[in-house]
């Protein structure tokens, strides 16, 4: 494992300790939060088609996000885990339409629209487990999502959902890593 792996096991490690110290009253306020400053953004106020996906466990909560995204209109896309760790998408259809997926991930269980279908969004909300302020995203370590931000055209709205004390001054990152153009945490959306 070279420095930059190492780097980032050691950071994934640290930032998943600090989510697990999170009550989950804290949690749910942030998620409101978090919905109500993503919902307000010009760029999500105009969208047809936004590429979301479903928070599990202690990642910041984008489920009152997904489902004001469809109060307003907005046609919503999930990920679908491949086995190969890339990632499919479907129209995301109400939480009844959730089913658990690997990894303990909730997939829509709408028909498939193909690995190109997050090429159709016009604003692109990802997990991360931290950014840096040139928008330099650390994930979970599967590359599934730099797989995916590869497919998404040039000048639209990538958002990537956090803590507070996870937009860092730098993260480690290798050459495969792909930015986002924006964070939003509790307190602000921030953009690079």
């Amino acid at each position: 494992m070279d420095h930059t792996e190492t780097a980032k096991l050691a950071l994934r490690d640290q930032l998943l300790t600090a989510r697990g110290h999170l009550a989950v009253a804290e949690l749910a306020a942030r998620s409101r939060a978090v919905a109500d400053l993503l919902l307000a953004v010009p760029e999500v106020r105009r969208a047809a088609t936004v590429a979301a996906y479903v928070s599990v466990g202690r990642e910041p909560g984008t489920g009152l996000l997904l489902d004001g995204l469809v109060a307003a209109g907005k046609r919503v896309i999930l990920p679908v885990l491949l086995p190969d760790n890339d990632l499919d998408w479907a129209v995301y259809a109400g939480s009844e339409s959730l089913a658990t997926a690997r990894r303990g991930t909730l997939e829509p269980g709408t028909p498939r629209l193909g690995l190109d279908a997050i090429g159709t969004a016009d604003v692109v909300i990802v997990p991360g487990m931290a950014v840096d302020r040139t928008g330099l995203r650390l994930g979970r370590g599967g590359g599934s999502y730099d797989r995916a931000l590869g497919r998404v055209p040039v000048g639209t709205f990538t958002c990537v959902v956090l803590n507070d004390d996870e937009v860092l001054d730098v993260v480690p990152a290798a050459a495969h890593d792909r930015p986002v153009t924006a964070a939003v945490t509790e307190s602000r959306v921030v953009r690079f």
